[in-house]
């Protein structure tokens, strides 16, 4: 089965997986998608991932999910650039995600990253996704 929006398909396993209240998902591998996890395993929303490896089988990653309070710490995870309607932000019109509790992260020429550390480093690029 081809896949138009492989970084949609994983997002939407999360939540998918958020809500069910699992305790790990596993998606496809791929190294845009392994950028994405490594931010939001250093800004505290999983715990963490591991690439698994089966013979014979394309390789995949399997994703911690993080819970506080029986709660899941994504509340909301969705894509902001889709393969239909690419969108791109200077580092002047990076807007703090629900006053700061949340997250863009973005696709610069620096690499993948989080919208603060986009504003520490000065770069600007194309929003991915947003999560809170």
């Amino acid at each position: 089965m081809s896949m138009n929006d492989p970084l949609s398909d994983m997002l939407a396993r999360i939540r998918n997986a958020a809500m069910r209240k699992r305790a790990t998902v596993s998606t496809p591998a791929s190294k845009l998608r392994a950028r994405v996890l490594d931010v939001l395993a250093s800004e505290g929303y999983i715990r963490g991932y591991s690439l698994v490896e089966k013979p014979g089988a394309f390789p995949e990653f399997e994703i911690e999910l993080k819970y506080f309070d029986n709660e899941p710490v994504i509340a909301e995870i969705a894509r902001v650039s889709k393969p239909g309607r690419r969108v791109y932000s200077s580092i002047k019109d990076l807007k703090p995600i629900k006053n700061g509790l949340g997250i863009s992260i973005l696709s610069t020429p620096k690499g993948v990253m989080s919208d603060t550390a986009a504003r520490d480093a000065n770069v600007g690029g194309e929003v991915l996704c947003r999560v809170y």
